[in-house]
C-alpha cells in the first residue's frame, strides 16, 4: 500500500478525487481534460460552494433531491440524536422507533389508500422493489404468467438492473440482455408529439396506445404499467389529468397495476405533496426518495394500496421474496422525520407552487431566442427545451460543442444544472425570488454569448 500524504489544499482535493473518486455517469475526458467536476465543501439554502470558496446556486438541487434546502443544522442533529439511540436493527424481522413514526407520517400525506410502505435506500431499489412486489402479487392472485412490464419511451427509473431494463436509455452494448418482458410505448410529449397530435388530444392518444400494448402483450401476461407523472428524463412535458385518469380506468379493465415513479417527482417538487393529486389519480403502487429526506440520508420506499397488501394478509404463510439490509434504517428515517416537519413549518409545497409558477413565467422570455423552442414545467421543475431551429424542432446533439459551451458559460457565471437538450430548472424549494431572477438572468447572458458564437449553426 502506497501511503499518500492528506489534501489540504484545494487542488490536493481535486487530484485525489480525480486518482480515488469514481464519479457516477461522468466520462474521464469530462472529469480529467475538461474540468467538468468539483469538489464542494459546504453549503446553504440554495448555495453550494467549492474548495475554492467559489458560490454557485444549485439549480437542479443536486439530482432533484435537496428539496428542504442545503444546510438544515437541525436534520443533521437530528440523525445524530437517533445515531445515539439505535442506528440499525435487522430489516429482515424488525423494524425502530423512527420508522414506525415515518411509515405513519407518510400514511397521512400520500394519495387515497396507500399506506403500507416498504422502505429501502433510494430511487432504483425503490423501482426495483416495486417490480418485484407487483409480480409477486400477480402471481398470488392465480396469476403466474403476469411478468411483463411495460414503460414509456423516454422514462428514467433508475441504474440498478430491473430499474435500468425499464429506462429508455438503458446501455445495451454494456449491459445486455436485460431483464425479459419490458415493453414501450410513446409518452406525453406535445412539443413533439409521435402521433401528430396537438395538446389533450396527443396525451390521450398515448394513453390509448398504452391499451392497444396490454392486448398485444395478451392481458394474462401483464404484471404493471409504470410512468413518471411528469417526466424529467423525456422533457418535463405536463399532460393533461385525463391521461392519467385514462389509464387508471385502462390498468383497471384489465387487472394491470399501475405505478407511479414518483422519485423526482415527489416532496413538492411539482407545487404537491406528490405529483398525483395534480391528476387525480391513485396508483396501486407509488415509489419515492430523493425529496423524502431531502439528500440528508439515502431514503426510498415503495407504498402500495390495502388492495395490493391484502394477498399477504390471505395467504399468512408466504413473504414478500425481497430484502434490503438497509430498508427503514432509523438515522435516515429521523432524518426523514425532520425533514416533513420543515416542509409543514414553513410551506415548502406551497412556496414551490408560488415560486414555480413566477419561475415558468419568467423563463418564458426567454422564448425570444433563436435557440429555445418550447419552455414548460410545474412547480419548480422546469425545462428549457433547446433547438437548432424553431421551424425544424432540430435537437442539438448532447454532446455538441453548443451544448457543452452553453453549460461551462452558465457554470462560469454562478449556475450548476443539467445542460443537454433540455436545460433543467429545478432549484431548492426555499430558493428566493432574487436567485429566481439571477438564475433566469445568467441562462439569458449564457444563451445570448452561446448563440453569437455559433451563429453559422443555428437556422432560424
Amino acid at each position: 500500500m502506497v501511503i499518500h500524504p492528506e489534501p489540504q489544499t484545494a487542488p490536493d482535493f481535486e487530484q485525489e478525487a480525480l486518482k480515488h473518486v469514481w464519479i457516477h455517469s461522468a466520462e474521464w475526458i469530462r472529469l480529467a481534460e475538461e474540468r467538468g467536476f468539483r469538489v464542494f465543501e459546504r453549503a446553504y439554502g440554495s448555495t453550494l460552494v467549492d474548495v475554492y470558496g467559489r458560490e454557485y446556486i444549485d439549480g437542479l438541487s443536486g439530482l432533484w433531491v435537496v428539496n428542504a434546502g442545503h444546510g438544515r443544522r437541525e436534520i443533521a442533529e437530528a440523525m445524530a440524536e437517533q445515531a445515539a439511540k439505535v442506528a440499525y436493527v435487522s430489516s429482515a424481522n424488525h423494524t425502530t422507533v423512527p420508522t414506525v413514526r415515518l411509515a405513519h407520517e407518510l400514511a397521512m400525506r400520500l394519495p387515497g389508500d396507500l399506506n403500507r410502505v416498504f422502505f429501502c435506500s433510494g430511487g432504483s431499489e425503490a423501482v426495483e422493489s416495486a417490480i418485484k412486489i407487483a409480480k409477486q402479487v400477480q402471481a398470488m392472485r392465480g396469476y403466474p404468467k403476469r411478468y411483463k412490464i411495460i414503460a414509456r419511451r423516454g422514462s428514467y427509473h433508475g441504474m440498478t438492473y430491473g430499474a435500468m431494463t425499464l429506462t429508455q436509455s438503458r446501455n445495451e452494448k454494456f449491459f445486455g440482455p436485460f431483464m425479459y418482458g419490458v415493453y414501450y410505448v410513446p409518452s406525453p410529449n406535445r412539443y413533439r408529439n409521435d402521433f401528430g397530435l396537438e395538446g389533450e388530444e396527443g396525451d390521450l392518444m398515448c394513453a390509448n396506445y398504452v391499451e392497444q400494448e396490454i392486448l398485444y402483450q395478451d392481458p394474462e401476461t401483464v404484471a404493471a404499467v409504470i410512468g413518471e407523472p411528469i417526466s424529467t428524463s423525456n422533457g418535463v412535458h405536463v399532460p393533461s389529468p385525463k391521461y392519467w385518469q385514462r389509464l387508471r380506468e385502462i390498468c383497471d379493465k384489465y387487472g394491470v397495476l399501475l405505478i407511479m415513479d414518483e422519485v423526482i417527482n415527489g416532496f413538492g417538487r411539482t407545487g404537491k405533496m406528490f405529483a398525483a393529486e395534480h391528476f387525480g389519480v391513485v396508483p396501486d403502487l407509488m415509489t419515492m426518495a430523493k425529496g423524502i429526506t431531502s439528500g440528508y440520508a439515502p431514503m426510498g420506499a415503495v407504498a402500495v394500496r390495502d388492495s395490493v397488501f391484502e394477498i399477504f394478509q390471505e395467504q399468512k404463510e408466504v413473504p414478500l421474496g425481497h430484502l434490503l439490509t438497509f430498508g427503514g434504517h432509523a438515522v435516515a428515517a429521523a432524518a426523514a422525520l425532520k425533514n416533513l416537519e420543515i416542509f409543514d413549518r414553513e410551506g415548502l409545497v406551497q412556496q414551490s407552487a408560488e415560486k414555480g409558477k413566477y419561475l415558468l413565467e419568467q423563463l418564458k422570455g426567454l422564448l425570444r431566442h433563436p435557440t429555445v423552442g418550447d419552455v414548460r414545467g410545474l412547480g419548480l421543475m422546469c425545462g428549457i427545451e433547446l433547438v437548432k431551429s424553431k421551424t425544424t424542432k432540430e435537437k442539438w446533439p448532447r454532446n455538441s460543442a453548443f451544448i457543452k459551451a452553453l453549460e461551462r458559460r452558465m457554470n462560469e457565471k454562478g449556475l450548476l444544472t443539467r445542460v443537454w437538450e433540455i436545460v433543467h430548472v429545478a432549484p431548492p424549494l426555499v430558493v428566493t425570488y432574487e436567485e429566481l431572477d439571477r438564475i433566469v438572468a445568467i441562462i439569458d447572458e449564457a444563451l445570448t454569448e452561446t448563440e453569437n458564437e455559433f451563429a453559422s449553426e443555428i437556422s432560424d
